[in-house]
């Protein structure tokens, strides 16, 4: 594991954004009992040992929202300093997928156009803003 800038863990993280062919992309909502519970994030989680980045998001949205994901493309990499955590994202644009986005942890889920500047649920969670200003610029 290597160290953040203030030295401490770093946890890495799949974020695959889904995007459909109507230019919306899928936000969950984050269960009660977690760390930031009740904000808005891209779904994902933490890159478990000897997983590559888009085995961590066919295992974390199959779990998350009982869809299997056929590919991905690289967006971007970020990093962000939480109170529990230092993370690393790896984040990812999932167009083709099988199975409908459902929230199999009992989390909220809002499909949201990529051409509003703000999304319509809110608190986000603070490192998804840099995901979608890049998605945006990708699409552009």
């Amino acid at each position: 594991m290597t160290a953040s800038p203030s030295n401490r863990p770093v946890t890495e993280v799949a974020a695959g954004i889904l995007l459909d062919s109507e230019g919306r992309y899928l936000l969950g909502q984050r269960p009660e009992g977690k760390p930031y519970a009740g904000y808005w994030e891209v779904p994902g989680g933490k890159i478990e040992k000897g997983e590559t980045v888009f085995e961590a998001l066919k295992r974390e949205l199959k779990e998350e929202l009982g869809i299997e994901i056929l590919d991905s493309q690289e967006l971007t990499v970020l990093e962000h300093d939480y109170p529990h955590a230092y993370v690393r994202l790896h984040v990812s644009v999932i167009r083709n997928w099988c199975g409908t986005p459902a929230g199999c942890e009992g989390q909220q889920l809002s499909w949201q156009l990529l051409s509003q500047d703000r999304p319509s649920v809110e608190p986000m969670l603070p490192a998804a803003w840099p995901m979608l200003e890049k998605l945006k610029l990708l699409l552009v």
